[in-house]
């Protein structure tokens, strides 16, 4: 039995050639032979398998709305938990420092190897069997879509208000980042001058993406009152 056949029955995959799982699963911290390269590959694969899905489903969407459905589902926040839903990082292998770091619990990690066990997928099956193996680890993301909340984030938002205003676009400056991976809280200020705000408003998130969304939305929020 192979030690990934819990892994294997979780992705609801068996593979022909488990030199292709366990490369997939190697970071660069713990050998050349590592899964950037297959990381590249999945993440190609996975950006063509949810575009064409979803471009099936929601016949009506503008190609905004598409954009924004496509990008809560590759984005780092999804793959990496899908990935500890499949408790991935107790698969992957790291160098010593890196086990030290909490490397295996770190968003960034976790996402990654799952676009290199994805990428590993497409080289060991075919397009269509492959492509049913992302749809299944997805579904339950999938399911969730709704085209009519789907909604423009708050920096796109924030953004197109100022245009429609004539004012320059916001700025976001990174404050601080406060307590050690993975539990870090970032902070980040957005400045604009509009609408009777000039001055800087902070947000906070777990990731300097999140804590920019929040910031955006802060401004609008403001802009409200």
């Amino acid at each position: 039995m192979s030690k990934y056949s819990r892994l294997e029955e979780s992705i609801n995959y068996r593979f022909d050639d488990h030199t292709l799982l366990e490369r997939s699963l190697t970071h660069r911290s713990f050998s050349k032979n590592n899964n950037e390269r297959l990381e590249f590959l999945g993440d190609s694969f996975l950006n063509h398998v949810i575009a064409a899905f979803i471009f099936s489903r929601f016949t009506s969407a503008p190609e905004g709305d598409l954009s924004r459905m496509r990008s809560s589902l590759v984005r780092k926040e999804t793959l990496a938990f899908i990935g500890r839903g499949l408790d991935l990082g107790a698969f992957i292998k790291f160098g010593e420092g890196e086990k030290k770091s909490g490397a295996r619990n770190r968003d960034s990690i976790i996402a990654d190897a799952l676009e290199g066990v994805i990428g590993a997928i497409f080289l060991d099956a075919s397009f269509d069997t492959a492509s049913e193996v992302v749809i299944g680890l997805f579904q339950t993301k999938l399911d969730d879509l709704d085209e009519a909340v789907i909604q423009k984030d708050s920096k796109t938002l924030l953004q197109e208000k100022l245009q429609r205003f004539g004012d320059a676009p916001p700025d976001y400056v990174l404050l601080s980042v406060k307590g050690r991976s993975p539990d870090e809280i970032f902070e980040v200020a957005c400045s604009c001058s509009t609408n009777g705000i000039d001055h800087a408003v902070a947000g906070q998130g777990s990731s300097k993406r999140q804590a920019e969304q929040n910031a955006a939305k802060n401004v609008l929020e403001e802009m409200e009152t």
